[in-house]
């Protein structure tokens, strides 16, 4: 069981992970022909599309982390 700093560092995690890719599918959206995060995603198929859709599960992932950190991190008693 992890203790109570950790489920605080993953919801940490998880709320930059959040803003990071949050921002980046907002930009993406107002500016098709930048770089996305430095280029990160080129890789990725479908276009603009499909990195956008990157994004939007990337940003889901950060905060279902941080909802389940802050749950976790409820639960234990210190």
């Amino acid at each position: 069981m992890m203790h109570k700093g950790g489920y605080v560092a993953l919801q940490i995690l998880g709320m930059v992970t959040t803003v990071v890719f949050a921002q980046a599918a907002i930009r993406g959206l107002f500016d098709h022909t930048s770089a996305t995060l430095w280029g990160a995603l080129d890789w990725v198929p479908g276009g603009w599309g499909g990195r956008l859709l990157v994004l939007v599960f990337l940003t889901a992932a950060g905060v279902v982390l941080a909802g389940w950190a802050h749950d976790r991190q409820k639960q234990v008693r210190r």
